[in-house]
């Protein structure tokens, strides 16, 4: 029986663990994608070019993206055909960005993130107080470990000047957090599936609704 594809892209800065906790039904197979590592004042464009012609392997895939991951699955769409989006913890238009987004961009204040801040989640783990906390910092590290300057800092600058003013023509399904505190979900607009007290890490700490709704999602 031939499989339909799914290829999954992680967030900002994280690796393909995040979806190990999601379990697809049979008829489907998956494929993890990583980051590649961006070129000098690459486009946004270029870059999710190089990655259809690394990455991905199969006509008319189903795309699922996280976070920054959901961008880039969304330009991905532009470039070649798919069957489905599912973005997950994201924006479908630079619409959606709340006004820090847009007031980083309006100040350049992209310049002065701290973008070498995930090279010291080893020190921080180590001087933890609390156990919640120490928890927190061992699964940052887990997930959270693309961390080359150049990356981040290109990433964070595509990010605030993506320009997508119009809705995907392909088909497409929106599934975000009510505690977004990333891309608040009052900045998001209909259809999107609203999960309740979900975070941006929704993809790892819901796993299960994403495990017992997969047969509609995938549909």
């Amino acid at each position: 029986m031939t499989k339909t594809p799914v290829y999954m892209m992680p967030g900002l800065a994280a690796n393909p663990k995040i979806f190990e906790f999601l379990k697809l039904p049979e008829d489907y197979e998956v494929f993890w994608m990583k980051w590649i590592n961006p070129k000098k004042n690459e486009t946004i464009q270029n870059y999710t070019q190089r990655l259809i012609q690394e990455q991905i392997h199969h006509p008319l895939p189903i795309l699922l993206g996280v976070s920054f991951g959901g961008i880039i699955i969304r330009e991905i769409a532009e470039q070649i055909p798919v069957k489905k989006l599912i973005l997950v913890s994201t924006v479908k238009t630079h619409r959606e960005f709340s006004p820090f987004f847009k007031k980083a961009l309006q100040y350049k204040l992209y310049k002065f993130f701290p973008s070498r801040a995930m090279a010291y989640v080893d020190l921080m783990e180590k001087f933890a107080f609390t156990r919640r906390f120490k928890q927190k910092m061992k699964l940052y590290q887990k997930y959270m470990d693309v961390n080359e300057k150049h990356y981040l800092d290109w990433s964070i600058k595509t990010i605030l000047h993506w320009q997508q003013n119009d809705f995907p023509t392909t088909d497409f399904i929106h599934i975000h957090g009510t505690k977004d505190k990333v891309f608040p979900i009052k900045y998001i607009k209909e259809p999107v599936i609203k999960i309740e007290n979900g975070r941006h890490d929704m993809i790892i700490f819901k796993s299960q609704w994403f495990n017992r709704n997969w047969d509609k999602l995938l549909s």
